[in-house]
Order: C-alpha cells, then sequence, then structure tokens
C-alpha cells in the first residue's frame, strides 16, 4: 500500500532509539513497561515521529489521553501564557484562578442539574482515591464495590479495586479492606445456552444477590463503575444493567461513582460515557485527556457530598497544578470550537463498519464492539469455543508498529485490541491507520498459519 503519513525509514529500534533502550535498561526498571522500541521526538495531531526519523499513526494517544492531539496550537498557546504568569503556587497555599474556572466549567458539563462541586488532584488513580474517601466521609460506611475485569489505577486502593491479577496485582499484597467485586456482564461469553436477555437478567440478580451473599448494603458507601471497561477489554454494559446497579444503589443509600478516565472527553461521543445511560452518577472521576496530557484530574460530585470534608482533608502538594488547569480549560475550548464529542462518534462509526468486514473476512476476529469511537476487536482461536488467542493480538501489533501504527491491547485474557486515536485525526489518517491495521493483521494470520 502506498503510504501517505506512517513513514518507516529505519527497522525499529534504530542507532539512537538502541542507543536509548541500552540507557533506559540501566536505569529504568523493568517493571515499568514499553510498547514499541522507540523514543519520541515530536508529535502533532495523530502522528509521532521518532528519534530515527520514523513516522507513526497514533492509534493509541498515550492510552486515551490525547483526544485532541497531540501538542494542540491552542494547549501549546495556553502553557506558554501560564508559565510567564507563575508555574505553581499550591492551591492549598496561595489560590489561583485557572483552579476555579476549570472546576466551574466541570461542574457545567457534568450531567445532572443539580449544584456540584470539584477537586483538582494529579492523576486518575488519584482521583478515584479521594473519590472513596469522600464516599466514606459522607456515607459514614467503609464498603467499596468494584466490578470484575474493571480497572481503577496501581496504587494500594485503586489495585485492589481493579480486577487483572498480572500484571496489575501479582505479589504486590496484602490489598485494602473493606473492597468487594461484583459481576460484571460480558455478554461475547456468555453461557451459549442463555440468549442475551436472559444473561442480562442472571447478571442483575447476581448483583441484587451480591448484596446477601458477600456484603451488606448498609456497610457500603460506594459503587464505582467504569461506563465502558476499558483495560478490560472495552466491554459496554446494557443501559438496563447500568440503571439496575443505579436503582439499587439508590435504594441501599450508597454513592454510585462513574469511572470516566478512559471514556471521557469525547471518547465515546459524549463528554461522559455515562450520559449513554441514563444515570445520573453522585460523584465522577475524570483525568486522561482532561489535559492532553498533562498530569491533572479530579472528582466532580453533588455539593452536598463534596463539601462534607472539613478543611485540609482534601488535596495535594500539585494537586489542579496551574499548567494542567490552562491545558485542561484549552481541552474544553476545543472539544466545543471543533465539535469533537460529534467527532468522535462519527470516527466510531467508521472504524466500527471496517472491523465489521474485518469480522467477515476473518475467523479469528471473535467480536467487535464499542461506544462512539471507543472500540475494540476481541480476537480468537476458534469462534465457537472463544479462546483467547492473545499471540495473534501480541502479533498484529508488532506488524502494525513495523508499518508506523500504533496499536495497544486489553482485555483479561489480553486479546483484544482497541483503538484510542486522538479525535482530531483526519479522514485520510484514519483510512491509513486502518489499511495499515488490516495490512497487518493479514501478515500475522499468515504467520501463525505457516508455523502451524
Amino acid at each position: 500500500m502506498t503510504k501517505q503519513f506512517a513513514n518507516m525509514t529505519v527497522q525499529v529500534p534504530g542507532d539512537k532509539a538502541q542507543s536509548l533502550v541500552e540507557r533506559r535498561k540501566q536505569a529504568v526498571p523493568q517493571g515499568v513497561s514499553n510498547g514499541v522500541q522507540t523514543f519520541a521526538q515530536s508529535a502533532e495531531g495523530a502522528l509521532i515521529h521518532d528519534v530515527d526519523g520514523n513516522t507513526f499513526i497514533d492509534f493509541v494517544g498515550a492510552i486515551g489521553t490525547i483526544n485532541v492531539g497531540h501538542c494542540h496550537p491552542k494547549v501549546k498557546e495556553a502553557l506558554h501564557k501560564q508559565v510567564d504568569q507563575y508555574i505553581h503556587t499550591g492551591f492549598n497555599v496561595m489560590m489561583y484562578e485557572p483552579y476555579i474556572e476549570l472546576a466551574e466549567k466541570l461542574a457545567a458539563i457534568a450531567p445532572g442539574d443539580h449544584d456540584k462541586q470539584v477537586i483538582l488532584l494529579n492523576s486518575g488513580a488519584e482521583a478515584v482515591e479521594n473519590a472513596v474517601k469522600i464516599a466514606r466521609k459522607y456515607t459514614k460506611r467503609q464498603g467499596i464495590v468494584s466490578f470484575s475485569r474493571g480497572y481503577h489505577g496501581r496504587t494500594l486502593m485503586t489495585m485492589t479495586m481493579t480486577s487483572k491479577v498480572k500484571p496489575y496485582k501479582f505479589e504486590f499484597g496484602p490489598f485494602a479492606p473493606e473492597v468487594y467485586k461484583a459481576p460484571f456482564p460480558y455478554n461475547y461469553r456468555r453461557p451459549s445456552s442463555t440468549t442475551e436477555e436472559q444473561y442480562e437478567d442472571y447478571i442483575i440478580e447476581q448483583f441484587k444477590e451480591f448484596f446477601i451473599n458477600d456484603v451488606a448494603p448498609e456497610t457500603v458507601a460506594a459503587v464505582v463503575m467504569e461506563p465502558v471497561q476499558g483495560e478490560g477489554g472495552f466491554i459496554v454494559p446494557s443501559k438496563r444493567f447500568v440503571q439496575a446497579v443505579y436503582e439499587e444503589c439508590q435504594k441501599h443509600g450508597i454513592l454510585f461513582i462513574s469511572d470516566e478516565i478512559q471514556a471521557g472527553f469525547g471518547r465515546t461521543g459524549r463528554y461522559f460515557g455515562i450520559e449513554h445511560f441514563d444515570v445520573v452518577p453522585d460523584l465522577l472521576t475524570v483525568s486522561k485527556s482532561m489535559a492532553a496530557g498533562l498530569p491533572i484530574s479530579g472528582v466532580i460530585g453533588r455539593k452536598e457530598i463534596m463539601e462534607v470534608s472539613s478543611p485540609g482533608e482534601l488535596g495535594g502538594t500539585y494537586a489542579g497544578s496551574p499548567l494542567g488547569c490552562a491545558a485542561a480549560l484549552a481541552v474544553l475550548d476545543i472539544m466545543e470550537e471543533e465539535q469533537l464529542n460529534e467527532r468522535g462518534e462519527k470516527l466510531g462509526e467508521v472504524v466500527m463498519n471496517r472491523f465489521r468486514q474485518l469480522a467477515d473476512k476473518y475467523e479469528e476476529i471473535g467480536e467487535v464492539r464499542g461506544l462512539g469511537s471507543m472500540c475494540a476487536m476481541e480476537l480468537v482461536k476458534d469462534k465457537e469455543t472463544k479462546e483467547p488467542n492473545k499471540e495473534l493480538t501480541n502479533l498484529i501489533i508488532a506488524e502494525a508498529n513495523k508499518r508506523g501504527l500504533l496499536l495497544l491491547s486489553a482485555g483479561a485474557y489480553g486479546n483484544v485490541l482497541r483503538i484510542l486515536m486522538p479525535l482530531v485525526i483526519t479522514d485520510e489518517q484514519l483510512a491509513e491507520g486502518l489499511d495499515i491495521l488490516e495490512e497487518s493483521m493479514a501478515a500475522a494470520v499468515s504467520h501463525l498459519s505457516v508455523e502451524v
């Protein structure tokens, strides 16, 4: 195929990248994982250029943090302006207006017409940690419920809430107490003898029984749910299931927390993924694409819940940094001006159409699924047994990297290809990236066929 954007001048890693890889091995522990074995030199929009002159189309977006694209001019302008004024004062020491302005704007776009308040923090995991603290403070309860296959971070609390043992939890215990895992629907892997409706009925009933068999509801402070499971494999629950969970929370005085860290800021075609389910959460956690790559996060919540904590009980040294606030304010302007929520929905339609075409062609694609542009395909060894095909998944990613496309896997079995391209990607760049993906899949399937 003729490539207009992806340009691989040398095999990865090139000479400069290889030198840096060796330095990395000496200075950085192997526990910090890496994808493609090269180093970035520059980036713009949906393209990344490495130190050896290669250009990649980015379908990863720094794991979903670059919805407005790499180095958007308006984000850069906002950062330069902020740096010239002050870099950090510590909001707990001397306040600054960008924090207040961002809090106001986040409260305005969050679901619900109730009064809201916002606390700004550093990372997604820190946002979840603080949402848990706030929920416990407000309800005077300790129990926290998350879901099977969910992912919420790598700190002690969020690692406990996360499901996947390897690589996130193995030998890192003991874990935080009073955290419970509830069942989450995975329609593709439902028992073959049940219909979708029967399976949904069963999972909803299991969730209700969870409060009989696993934890008393009057001891639970909050249920934390990803509107679309990210690391879990881009699994989209039904509206009926989400609403059933919400109703149980309402019934028992449990707070409903929507973890929007990967699903937020246009990824699903809305500001927040939970908007697709006609549910108004008590608290939302946000990060990733909130600030185009700057480390900032937040918790948005009902005012009466948020303001229960006393002065000094919430915050942190770098929490809600001026640079992060400036970038996030620019992101919100960009999303409105460039209509990125609508763009996210349109991109998702294009990707899903191509995925369906590939699924008709390849028996190895068990299912394609998604919400907005949060799209994925699950790879299997056999469509009947649905045995996960992690080997093929990894091989497709490697073949794509060789051709100038960045891809990422997900799922409990590591057999899901997920797409997190910047929403500012051009139609031409998207088409070329999907062509490379198709070419990489053909090469990977052929390679495994030869091995067999």
